[in-house]
């Protein structure tokens, strides 16, 4: 199995989750949740995390984290290694309880980025079919094209989101009190609307898309699903600088390259040339052209043919051959190697 991708920042904000092995359950009674709360205490404890959200949901579960001393990695192997040997124990079971090893997002702390991630977050036991939220129906209604929500169905959303007993929600909406491991104060003050309470703007941010339409909540938890990151540009830029890692290995490290557009490599190229990108692009063994494929096959992530076409429609097979050629020249051209090591510290 590849190995994900850890970025530990300090103080950095993560939604970290993990689901059942083949998609079987993990919380198959009340005092399974009990007893993960329980973890969750003393992971707060143990490794100094602040956790400001979760959500239990029967095979899977969502961690809303920030970790002060940059050590996420740690305290995720120790709450899932901790409760798969207590479940197994309990329910005479062997083998793995968790699909392979957690799953973590760095979300940006500034801004609206966390406390968009706690809505999605908290919104995962109404997120079916039967409530009109199913993947088709959140697409239709973050659309604005599904029509508006019945008061019927609004009631059974509202009721569910507030039922669902395994949730930080209900402490953040004031529906309970909050224990003392739950760090609600950051996003209190966030979600302050007006001269409403605390709970009252959470509950007020929450549960008001629910009657009105899930636009942002949707179209963040579409970004989501495949991202490497949640933030602004700055926070993603800022990260994939510091991103180490064998692409081989660990698949993500394609993936945080992608974030270098290849509008910027062209830019750098058309800079060191002092042409337009256009005058060149289509110019066959042209030096700027294949240099700016051969930089953005190692620094965009992007395979032959996603370059070919950035490129203007290049075939893949030619966009291999320019990469090639600039790889053998560089090995005896000692100005095009260090025109490359140049180019490339732009690059990161």
């Amino acid at each position: 199995m590849a190995r994900p991708l850890r970025i530990d920042i300090p103080d950095g904000w993560y939604h970290a989750m993990s689901r059942g092995f083949e998609r079987r359950g993990v919380f198959c009674e009340d005092r399974d949740c009990e007893h993960f709360l329980e973890l969750l205490a003393e992971m707060v404890t143990r490794y100094g995390v602040r956790l400001h959200a979760y959500v239990l949901m029967g095979n899977h579960y969502h961690l809303l984290l920030q970790t002060p001393h940059a050590n996420l990695s740690r305290a995720m192997q120790w709450l899932n290694v901790s409760y798969g040997v207590w479940f197994n124990r309990k329910h005479e079971r062997v083998g793995p309880l968790f699909q392979g090893r957690f799953k973590s997002v760095p979300i940006d702390g500034e801004g609206s980025w966390a406390l968009l991630a706690s809505e999605y977050l908290h919104l995962n036991p109404v997120r079916v079919k039967g409530l009109g939220l199913s993947k088709r129906g959140r697409k239709a209604e973050g659309l604005g094209i599904a029509p508006q929500p019945t008061p019927e169905m609004v009631k059974a959303r509202l009721e569910t989101l507030r039922g669902h007993f395994w949730s930080s929600y209900l402490a953040y909406a004031g529906y309970r009190s909050r224990p003392p491991w739950l760090a609600c104060e950051d996003l209190w003050q966030r979600a302050q609307h007006g001269n409403l309470t605390p709970t009252a703007s959470y509950r007020w941010q929450v549960e008001e898309p629910l009657k009105t339409g899930l636009e942002e909540i949707e179209t963040f938890a579409q970004r989501v699903r495949g991202a490497v990151a949640m933030g602004s540009n700055a926070f993603l830029d800022r990260l994939r600088r510091g991103v180490k890692g064998n692409p081989r290995e660990q698949p993500d490290v394609r993936a945080w390259r992608r974030l270098l557009p290849f509008e910027r490599v062209i830019e750098i190229v058309a800079t060191e040339k002092k042409e337009p990108w256009e005058d060149f692009r289509d110019l066959h063994g042209d030096w700027g052209r294949d240099v700016a494929l051969w930089l953005g096959r190692h620094h965009c992530g992007l395979t032959q043919a996603e370059l070919g076409a950035a490129a203007g429609g290049m075939a893949y097979p030619a966009v291999g051959h320019a990469v090639r050629r600039i790889g053998h020249r560089r090995q005896t051209d000692r100005q095009l190697d260090r025109l490359l090591k140049r180019l490339e510290r732009q690059c990161v």
